[in-house]
């Protein structure tokens, strides 16, 4: 507590130094005052050198070379009396003490630091997010207001569907709070924001609304013409994206493929020389490879232009058709419904069972229920069989190959369905920008949303007529327009169709007449369509380098392993010397050479395919079927083709 009350002093010495820190923690929304903020940030600061000294620890403990004799180090021409201390070879154990402080201090910094960072990144983050959802926002804000709304109810029924439209939305629940609980009025309220949203297009977007309102102008007009311009804008964006995107493939291919293919050749020619070789290959294959691919794969994540998951919160309504009507209630028909509620979960299990192909395109995450029990057991069946081999080479030569298999069979038939599931849902996404016309057209010439939808059923639209019949088919047994679409978008569930369904419903409800809306609405479909054309156009070519780099990765160790190791394993000692750069030839762990060699392709296929997934269709779901192609041909060139 003496120390938390010290660095509230030391904060209130220079309130100025905080500054930028402070107004990053309003818009990131961190939650916290300041004071809370800088004591976990020196707390966490504090783990972080305890961390970093136990790992500088084990690294001295590993990596430490004594000096080579005949080093003598910097000639002492000046005869300047050296303390023996230094003058010798220093005990392991300084070295140990002096690494672990160094450390310490080095962990302290960075942790501290980097705290101090994290409120700015996730304001960059935030406006990132903001800014992807902004036209969508704004455009049920049009809809609202072509229907009469008011702003303040605009802005309660946006932040309302945070769940929908994000952290847009998120942004507009703080003018609501600003009016509700602080008695701010609805201009001082948006003025507030623009101050503190960290998008600098919401805010410029604020500032024209302010400027909108204080002039008297046509607010509904002034909504229409900012869609159409975020939407021209977003095909900026993406350009800057896909160039960015394309830096970070290169950049990928260098560090992670080239590189460690640079350093694994160096490594097994110095274990001509015996050393510390196989440790060094070991800590490239096991860690700088798996923690420099994902923290790739977060990278890729954290800059991507990516649609932000939605989802629908129903309500449960209750009926007062007949209020006045005295309602008793039966004890003895509670288990009636609990009876009613087990008989929905066997029916929920039976058609799982009855229709399990259904189940798992619907919900690819199911597979993996089954999937994984089945590795495990088959890893268990082949461990029983192999556990009485002494030799540990042996061992893990027989075993890796049957992990791998264990680990295909859990990410083949989760490729399998993830790719039916998106092949039906981008079919059915690509096919809605018609959709939305046609419906534009209909509505146009006067005709209502339902009418509409029904002269819909007969048209030809592909994978989309069907759930046109089913919307039709649900209105026609009782639902109304807004109910029907809810249940297409639970049962199609992306965030693009999500927002389309919004913006629809929304506008239906306050207008008969939203053939404008519905054309705002197909432009932005259309636009996210070409985008995603574009995208995947562009980062196809980076697929195939991909692929070209782990052909070429493969191909270099398919070649060490045949042609080189066994040269090593063959060399004649007699007469070799016994000290010198090739006194430890004979020492080579040839065996242990190779088990790194296979093992450092299996790592490369695994990621490799994952990021080529995110980058070409940004999921790292998509690239689970590219890792599974990847580690198939790194297990039948390995098994089969190198003897």
């Amino acid at each position: 507590m003496i120390f938390r009350q010290y660095v509230y002093r030391w904060i209130k010495r220079d309130p100025l130094r905080y500054h930028s820190l402070h107004s990053d923690m309003i818009s990131a929304r961190v939650g916290m005052t300041l004071d809370q903020y800088l004591w976990r940030s020196v707390c966490i600061a504090g783990l972080t050198a305890i961390f970093f000294s136990v790992v500088g620890y084990f690294v001295s403990t590993f990596v430490f070379l004594p000096l080579l004799p005949g080093n003598a180090g910097i000639t002492n021409v000046f005869n300047v009396q050296i303390p023996v201390l230094f003058n010798t070879v220093l005990p392991v154990i300084y070295v140990h003490a002096s690494v672990m402080v160094i450390s310490f201090f080095i962990g302290l910094y960075a942790g501290y630091v980097l705290m101090l960072k994290i409120p700015g990144i996730e304001k960059k983050t935030r406006a990132i997010k903001i800014n992807l959802t902004l036209h969508n926002a704004v455009a049920y804000m049009y809809a609202m207001r072509r229907g009469g709304a008011e702003l303040m109810t605009i802005f309660r029924s946006l932040s309302d569907r945070a769940n929908i439209y994000g952290e847009v939305a998120l942004e507009f629940r703080q003018i609501v709070r600003d009016a509700d609980f602080f008695g701010y009025d609805v201009v001082s309220a948006i003025h507030h924001l623009s101050e503190t949203t960290p998008s600098e297009k919401l805010k410029n977007f604020l500032e024209d609304l302010l400027s909108v309102i204080e002039s008297g102008g046509d607010m509904a007009d002034f909504l229409s013409t900012r869609v159409r311009l975020y939407q021209e804008e977003a095909k900026f964006e993406q350009r800057q994206f896909l160039n960015l995107l394309s830096i970070v493939a290169e950049s990928y291919v260098t560090l992670f493929v080239a590189g460690p293919l640079f350093l694994i050749i160096i490594m097994v020619v110095m274990g001509m020389m015996g050393g510390s070789a196989v440790l060094q290959l070991s800590l490239v294959v096991y860690a700088v490879m798996p923690v420099g691919s994902m923290i790739f794969i977060l990278l890729i994540d954290l800059i991507s232009i990516k649609a932000e998951k939605t989802e629908r919160y129903v309500r449960t309504k209750w009926l007062h058709t007949y209020s006045d009507v005295t309602i008793i209630k039966k004890t003895d028909e509670e288990p009636l419904f609990e009876q009613l509620k087990k008989y929905d979960r066997v029916r929920t299990f039976f058609h799982h069972l009855r229709h399990p192909l259904e189940s798992f395109v619907h919900n690819v995450n199911l597979t993996l229920y089954v999937t994984i029990p089945i590795a495990v057991l088959y890893m268990v069946l082949v461990w029983t069989r192999v556990s009485h081999y002494q030799n540990f080479e042996i061992l893990i030569r027989i075993v890796d190959s049957h992990f791998v298999i264990a680990l295909l069979i859990v990410l083949i038939p989760y490729a399998i369905f993830y790719e039916l599931w998106s092949r039906k849902v981008l079919g059915i996404q690509a096919l809605i920008p018609d959709f939305l016309e046609r419906m534009s057209g209909i509505n146009q010439v006067g005709l209502t949303i339902v009418q509409a939808i029904a002269i819909m059923v007969n048209t030809n639209l592909g994978l989309l007529s069907y759930e046109i019949r089913r919307i039709k088919r649900d209105m026609d047994w009782g639902a109304n327009f807004t109910e029907a679409l809810m249940r297409f978008e639970q049962r199609v569930s992306t965030p693009s169709i999500s927002r389309t369904v919004t913006l629809i419903t929304k506008a239906s409800e306050m207008s008969g007449q939203i053939s404008e809306v519905l054309s705002i609405a197909f432009s932005d479909a259309k636009m996210s369509e070409v985008l995603k054309k574009e995208r995947t156009a562009e980062m196809f070519i980076y697929t195939a380098i991909v692929y070209l780099s782990f052909f070429v990765f493969l191909f270099v160790v398919g070649v060490l392993t045949t042609q080189f190791l066994p040269v090593l394993a063959h060399i004649n000692l007699n007469g070799a010397p016994t000290t010198g750069a090739l006194s430890g030839i004979g020492t080579i762990p040839i065996v242990t050479f190779g088990r790194l060699l296979y093992h450092a392709c299996l790592v490369q296929a695994l990621f490799s395919g994952l990021i080529a997934g995110q980058m070409g269709e940004s999921s790292i779901a998509a690239g689970v079927k590219h890792s599974c192609i990847l580690l198939i041909i790194s297990l039948v060139v390995f098994n089969y083709l190198i003897i």
